[in-house]
């Protein structure tokens, strides 16, 4: 499984996920201010799924047809720079399928719709 981190993606947590051996990439190093789009496209090319705290891809998806491998939306109003990587690690884990899905992580839930 492989990831593209979208640019609001915290640094720390990239680091995180990059040192314990995940296939990660940070948009802010590969294209630095690009739209949604671009980074959907460049996540379809290399089969990643996008970790993003920007609720703009469910649009992409679900009203004009984009189809990234996973998106990964972080939708929570506090959170510490490490958080991100400790909850993707988590739902990895716990068995939470994220390829093909729009997951949403909020404080209290995680939903998920599936990508078709």
């Amino acid at each position: 499984m492989k990831f593209l981190a979208d640019e609001n993606f915290p640094i720390t947590a990239f680091r995180i996920l990059l040192e314990a051996g995940y296939d990660i990439k940070h948009i802010a190093y590969e294209m630095p201010s690009v739209t949604d789009i671009d980074v959907t496209g460049l996540a379809i090319r290399e089969n990643r799924i996008i970790l993003t705290f920007d609720g703009d891809y469910g649009t992409l998806i679900f009203k004009l047809g984009y189809r990234p491998p996973g998106v990964v939306y972080f939708r929570l109003p506090t959170i510490t720079a490490d958080e991100p990587a400790r909850i993707v690690m988590n739902l990895l884990k716990e068995g939470y399928p994220i390829d093909h899905m729009h997951t949403v992580v909020e404080t209290d839930k995680i939903r998920q719709r599936r990508i078709q």
